[in-house]
């Protein structure tokens, strides 16, 4: 057995490399090349445990899903995220439940509602990987991504309570709200705890082999703490994916470096593998259905897949209809409670301001009116960007996975002959919206022309004026050790301190870089070493850091554009190094 994981292993990364060596949807790809294969007589079916699959998947996509989500974007979002991660699963799970009843009645309302549960939620990383390449709005890349985070928790807990009622369990729909509030805040609450300890681990050990180790390790055992307390093993892993991400910049720049390629690499892996397994189970499924079931299964399956493309955009525009309209009656709040700040700041109309003032100010953001507003209300989708929305809907590893845990998670209650089929129907909607969303998503980005040129003029306003800042500041970080070197060196140093500040200042600007002026350094028995001059680099580099994350806190400052930023300090220092070891050398 271990041997044949590992051919298919091997398989899945040579089809998935080739595609995306091509340009083509790697999971398609690598299912359609698994099922041809599996078609061979001498290769063997492989049968892994349902639940082994799952608890191997789900904690490390979802972990390094939520590492690449702006914080602040998720908060402001959150509106949005919460209608479709939670509404559009529960609308799918019911809707796909009621079709799949009626194609099938001998299902049960519970066994077609669990199908609706493992159906119901997308996997946005097919939607984004296409998104990032045309330049989606931030706004709604974080809406996609914010999504798909959220709608596993609530789907794995639907198919849970669902799996339970076919096994036979008596569960009322309260039992069913209570287990989803356990599972959110227990869940959480485990997932900010393990966030806690390993954002210490990352700040206090200078040793990125071993975070990077830990960092492989700890969503799995969030997961599975979350799982066994009761809660969401799905959210303990995104608000501990979440909460690091935004630590993140506080971390040496050699663990930032090496979090991006490690996590590319095992998405690649486990999406691969996943997709090759279940393209391994389906002819062997399909002939255990037989002929004369092969009928209500190609019904039951269009029907499943017509439902699931035709209710998201109905859900989505109906939904943000309903948010707009919720939001216009903030607004008017909004207005009165402006009105009366101004006239008397103690008035009792002022107190959402008061509230809010006081919320950014708890946490360290600066108080003025672009902060208020912008934490106030949601972001606003265009009509083009909720078309997008509505047809990023294509399903991925999570219902595949889910599907492949059914005889697991029903405990046999279900016949056997449905759980094939139900297998089948999951397949078919994830190959189909791959094939009708994912390879139709870009020309539909396109002739939309979806684009934020606003966005990216306020990229750039935000670049000048954080260059400005960190000009002021590193001026005054010079002047204090310009002080410093008059003290350890002699006035006679003060010459070469200028010419290496003159040199530090102009790659601030982006006129010069200081590569050279740092080579030339002259090594002197009782003035500056190399050593000297690369430590006073290093501290300019730092105090740059530092504002870029307090920018950010204090609401100046994107998160998005503030990693860009940090890579390229991060660059800078890895280049300082690289030429320091040299030169040691």
């Amino acid at each position: 057995m271990n041997a044949e994981i590992f051919y298919v292993l091997v398989g899945a990364l040579a089809v998935g490399a080739f595609a995306r060596w091509r340009g083509l949807p790697a999971p398609l790809v690598v299912t359609v090349a698994a099922a041809l294969v599996s078609l061979i007589p001498a290769v063997p079916l492989i049968d892994i445990d349902g639940h082994l699959l799952l608890n191997l998947t789900l904690p490390p996509l979802l972990y390094s899903a939520a590492l690449e989500v702006s914080f602040t974007g998720f908060a402001r979002s959150l509106p949005h995220i919460r209608r479709l991660g939670v509404g559009l699963v529960l609308t799918t799970t019911v809707a796909v439940g009621l079709v799949a009843w009626w194609i099938m009645p001998e299902l049960g309302l519970a066994g077609a509602l669990l199908l609706g549960a493992i159906v119901g939620p997308p996997d946005a990383v097919s939607a984004a990987a296409i998104g990032r390449k045309l330049g989606l709005p931030r706004r709604l890349m974080t809406v996609m991504s914010g999504e798909s985070l959220i709608n596993d928790a609530t789907s794995l807990v639907l198919v849970r309570v669902f799996a339970a009622v076919v096994a036979g369990a008596a569960v009322t729909v309260w039992d069913g709200v209570w287990q989803f509030i356990v599972a959110v805040v227990v869940g959480v609450g485990i997932g900010l705890a393990f966030g806690l300890v390993l954002h210490k681990l990352r700040v206090h050990l200078d040793d990125p082999v071993v975070v990077g180790t830990a960092g492989l390790i700890v969503p799995f055992g969030a997961y599975a703490i979350a799982e066994h307390l009761g809660g969401s093993g799905v959210l303990a892993v995104v608000a501990m994916g979440l909460f690091v991400g935004f630590q993140s910049p506080k971390t040496s720049y050699t663990t930032r470096q090496q979090d991006r390629p490690i996590w590319l690499s095992v998405d690649f892996l486990l999406e691969s593998f996943v997709f090759a397994y279940i393209g391994l189970q389906l002819p062997h499924v399909l002939l255990e259905l037989g002929r004369d079931k092969a009928g209500v299964t190609i019904a039951l399956s269009a029907g499943v897949l017509a439902t699931v493309l035709l209710i998201r955009p109905l859900f989505v525009y109906a939904s943000y209809a309903w948010g707009r309209m919720w939001q216009g009656m903030k607004i008017m709040r909004w207005k009165h409670s402006v009105e009366a700040f101004r006239q008397n700041p103690d008035h009792p109309g002022a107190r959402l301001i008061r509230k809010r003032r006081a919320a950014l100010a708890r946490r360290g953001i600066e108080v003025n009116e672009r902060n208020l507003r912008q934490r106030a209300f949601e972001p606003t989708l265009s009509v083009q960007e909720r078309a997008v929305l509505s047809w990023a809907g294509m399903r991925g590893v999570v219902t595949l996975a889910m599907a492949a845990a059914l005889p697991d998670l029903t405990a046999e209650a279900m016949p056997h002959s449905h759980v094939q089929k139900l297998i089948v129907v999951a397949f078919v909607v994830t190959v189909g919206t791959l094939l009708l969303q994912g390879l139709t998503l870009a020309p539909l980005i396109k002739r939309l022309g979806v684009g934020d040129d606003d966005e990216r003029r306020q990229d750039d306003r935000q670049v000048e004026a954080i260059r400005a800042r960190n000009l002021e500041v590193g001026k005054a970080y010079l002047r204090a050790n310009r002080e410093e070197w008059v003290h350890r060196f002699g006035p006679e140093a003060i010459g070469r301190f200028d010419e290496l500040a003159l040199a530090l200042v102009r790659v601030e600007r982006g006129s010069e870089n200081a590569a050279e002026v740092l080579d030339e350094q002259p090594e002197s028995p009782a003035g500056p070493t190399r050593d000297d001059v690369v430590a006073l680099r290093r501290g300019w580099l730092d105090c740059r850091r530092a504002t870029l994350i307090e920018e950010r806190d204090r609401g100046n400052l994107g998160e998005e554009v503030m990693r860009e930023l940090m890579t390229a300090l991060d660059a800078e220092e890895l280049a300082l190094d690289t030429r320091g070891a040299i030169a040691r050398d």
